[in-house]
């Protein structure tokens, strides 16, 4: 009982001896690591030898220029159609004009025919209805008053050619001279309403070409300026090439209205033309009555007419 206050003393002061023992362990090993972190401290030091390039970047030519590259709000503001018609070459530039005139043409040209051939045709119809009923030429030209058309213009014609053959008995030849001015009448009426057709057929077939005319040429422009700066930096080859393509679309743009107006004018024109050709049958028609009349009322030619 006496020995336990002396193995208790021993084990306190054996514990107490560890305990500061490695407190003195933990006290001697710090230093050893903070010699390599002084000389780990050096190696970012290297990097602090890349601070002349500070200048380059304090280059005021240069900070817009990376500026652009890196905000894509200004990127897409630059990228817009009109930006890129800004930034465009001379010829580039004169071919995006003449693209843009020619589709002002285009629908121009759309909107006139519209108007006009919707009126045409009104008034064909209804004169052709007018004349429906009518006897003779006299009566037809009473019924249509003094309108100007077509089919006014035929009746005139084969009246002044009844009253330039009188005295003719010749009823073909007549006939055959009334025709003949009438094919006029309608080649001339075909010409004019096939006026600005020919316009949009030039507008569709070469503008096309036209744009890429403009493409080839702002391509080859990227690529000497690729040239000039010895990069193939992608933000530097896009802008050029974008303009390029720009004329390519306006060329298209252009194009495509005019093939389509072109063909539905053509099939427009195609039924007025029928029109115009009803027109001159009937036209044909009442005087072929006239004559006929003409002939039946003269001296000795109901005899004749029978005896043949």
């Amino acid at each position: 009982m006496k020995m336990f206050p002396f193995r208790t003393a021993f084990v306190v002061t054996f514990a107490l001896a560890m305990t500061s023992l490695c407190q003195a362990q933990q006290n001697a090993t710090p230093p050893v690591p903070q010699a390599p972190a002084s000389s780990q401290a050096q190696p970012p030091v290297a990097p602090a030898q890349a601070v002349p390039a500070a200048p380059a970047a304090a280059d005021p030519a240069a900070v817009p220029a990376e500026s652009k590259l890196l905000n894509p709000v200004t990127a897409m503001h630059d990228m817009s159609p009109w930006s890129m018609f800004q930034s465009a070459d001379v010829v580039v530039k004169a071919v995006m004009i003449g693209l843009a005139l020619a589709s002002l043409v285009t629908w121009t040209i759309f909107i006139a025919k519209m108007i006009e051939m919707s009126l045409a045709q009104r008034r064909l119809r209804t004169a052709l209805r007018k004349i429906g009923e009518s006897r003779s030429l006299a009566e037809a030209q009473f019924a249509l008053g003094a309108k100007q058309g077509v089919l006014p213009s035929l009746l005139a014609v084969a009246m002044r050619e009844a009253r330039l053959s009188a005295g003719i008995s010749s009823d073909a030849g007549i006939k055959e001279r009334a025709a003949s001015s009438f094919a006029e009448i309608v080649r001339a009426e075909a010409r004019r309403i096939r006026l600005g057709m020919g316009m949009l057929a030039t507008i569709g077939a070469t503008s096309p070409f036209v744009g890429l005319f403009g493409t080839v040429w702002g391509i080859m422009n990227s690529f000497i300026g690729i040239a000039k700066s010895q990069t193939t930096n992608l933000a530097v080859v896009a802008p050029g090439i974008a303009e390029a393509l720009l004329a390519t679309a306006l060329g298209l743009v252009a194009a495509i209205p005019a093939v389509i107006i072109y063909n539905h004018f053509a099939r427009v024109t195609k039924g007025y033309l029928e029109l115009v050709g009803r027109a001159s049958g009937a036209s044909a028609r009442l005087l072929s009555r006239d004559l006929d009349r003409l002939y039946v009322s003269s001296p000795g030619g109901a005899h004749s007419r029978a005896a043949e």
